[in-house]
């Protein structure tokens, strides 16, 4: 345990739920690492710790910058697909993945300052209801840490008609999960293997927790989709998929939809990138055990996470990365071609409204290579001191435009390669601030600026 020190964002403390006394010590009951802390002590994930005798968090509030995303971003299909969402994410962390993408914010010996946000829960639902988001995702740095936050302004979301997304590992006790049952609509577990002895080593954290507590989703009524990243020399040989598939249809069913994710190489893991040919391995596997449903994450190629009518074989619903195009579901959620009901949850209201601004009067401008630079997704960052404005999106050299709207206090949004034939991307903003950009490199991955990732040479 490390000493608390008040400075900064970390000021911001205020008391915590789940712990209990433990002597002259108190123990953190939130997650199963149950730390035992001294009065100024921290615990392992930096962000909760002992002040005079009760526990506390430092992160109420505490967020990277919200960003404008797509459901399929946090690994969910089956829930109202190409669906626009409020991406929001804390810092600090209850494992210490080795190969972790957002280490730079989730391990807080490495936290720059200037990657910190502060927002209160009616802020976040302001931002969702200016700019027409219907979903609120808690992701990037694992939410278990952000509890009373996440908790406080989930309940809000709903109480505005806004639904919650928890894109989580999951490692958590049972007590504050059944809080959270009450408050979120969609949970997205990342499981990230089925070996203990792999899971402990590479992520400081334990397996049968995480199990446990899926087991305890998995019989409520919300939705729930696993996602699991395939670490090149990890679990890539096709055993532990073939174990989580075994698992997952015995204790989920084989309805529930399992993501086998492309790993990258991050942090302190830096062997080379899992390939398609791998992933496409695991996935014969996985639906060989029986589940119905296996998509690949982090694959910019067609046909590898596609929704087919069980029935027919219709093309339900067409992806190519994050871009999505529902195709043949009727109203009532049924296959137009044979009527059988789809397993997709309201299929029709991610589709969004197309933006028309006829008079658009571009002010700056950017242009990116996806070939060039082989990136495939990127986060869009507007001055944060800019007004409400929009944006004019061109993909080329097909030529498809569209126009995003961007309020004043959003700073980020994702935009993706949606097609194999899409070669560059344009991007012209109607007011005179600074326009920028990072690459994405991974699903939840919330990349922060530094000298390397300069844009400069894009900028027209």
């Amino acid at each position: 345990m490390t000493d608390f020190k008040a400075e900064n964002w970390r000021s911001n403390s205020r008391p915590a739920n789940y712990w209990h006394n433990a002597g002259e010590k108190i123990q953190c009951d939130l997650c199963p690492r149950h730390c035992e802390l001294k009065p100024g002590q921290k615990g392992f994930c930096q962000v909760r710790g002992n002040v005079e005798g009760e526990m506390h968090t430092f992160n109420y509030g505490i967020s990277v910058q919200a960003t404008i995303e797509n459901i399929e971003t946090e690994a969910v299909n089956h829930y109202r697909p190409g669906s626009k969402i409020l991406s929001m994410g804390n810092v600090g962390c209850m494992m210490a993945c080795s190969y972790c993408q957002n280490w730079q914010t989730s391990q807080v010996k490495f936290l720059n300052d200037k990657n910190v946000h502060h927002y209160t829960p009616q802020d976040v639902i302001d931002l969702a209801i200016e700019n027409g988001i219907e979903i609120i995702s808690w992701t990037y740095n694992d939410p278990v840490v952000w509890q009373e936050f996440v908790v406080d302004t989930s309940r809000l979301a709903h109480a505005n008609g806004i639904k919650t997304l928890y894109k989580s590992a999951l490692y958590i006790e049972e007590e504050p999960l059944k809080e959270l049952i009450e408050v979120i609509d969609i949970f997205s577990v990342s499981l990230k293997g089925m070996d203990p002895e792999m899971y402990k080593k590479q992520t400081k954290g334990e397996l049968q927790p995480v199990l446990d507590r899926i087991k305890l989703i998995g019989q409520t009524d919300r939705h729930l989709e696993i996602s699991q990243l395939v670490v090149t020399d990890l679990n890539d040989d096709g055993e532990d998929a073939a174990k989580t598939a075994i698992w997952m249809k015995e204790n989920l069913g084989t309805h529930i939809p399992l993501h086998l994710v492309a790993y990258h190489p991050a942090f302190r893991y830096t062997k080379e990138r899992t390939s398609i040919e791998t992933l496409l391995k695991l996935r014969e596997i996985v639906l060989e055990i029986g589940l119905e449903y296996c998509y690949l994450g982090n694959v910019y190629a067609d046909n590898v996470s596609n929704t087919n009518c069980k029935s027919c074989n219709e093309k339900l619903v067409q992806r190519f990365g994050l871009s999505v195009e529902v195709k043949a579901i009727d109203n009532n959620g049924n296959c137009s071609n044979c009527g059988t009901k789809t397993p997709i949850i309201e299929p029709k209201m991610g589709v969004s409204k197309k933006i028309e601004v006829p008079n658009f009067q571009p002010k700056r401008s950017l242009t990116f290579d996806w070939k060039k630079e082989a990136v495939n997704s990127l986060h869009i960052i507007v001055d944060d001191k800019h007004k409400d404005a929009f944006l004019r999106i061109e993909r080329l050299p097909v030529g498809e435009v569209e126009f995003l709207k961007i309020t004043a206090g959003l700073e980020r949004l994702i935009l993706s390669k949606s097609n194999a034939q899409e070669l560059l991307l344009s991007v012209q903003i109607d007011i005179d601030v600074e326009l920028d950009f990072l690459p994405v490199l991974d699903r939840a991955h919330f990349p922060v600026k530094n000298a390397s990732t300069s844009s400069d040479k894009y900028l027209n």
